[in-house]
């Protein structure tokens, strides 16, 4: 049984994370593997606590805005 973890900054919405699970189930359904036997689980998490190059995201990328 394939499990697939996705992180994502904090924001992402229903929708995106309904294609999201959508998109890579097929991945996995398109490799031979039963799609009842496929679990996506997104963790969403703030920018605050999301670090890149020694600095949280949130100082990183000031001017951007998360995904809605």
């Amino acid at each position: 049984m394939p499990i697939v973890h996705v992180n994502v900054w904090e924001g992402l919405g229903p929708e995106k994370a309904k294609t999201i699970i959508q998109n890579i189930t097929k991945v996995f359904v398109d490799m031979g593997k039963p799609e009842q036997s496929i679990r996506v689980i997104i963790h969403e998490v703030q920018k605050s606590h999301w670090g890149i190059g020694g600095e949280p995201a949130s100082d990183k990328f000031k001017d951007v805005s998360s995904p809605e």
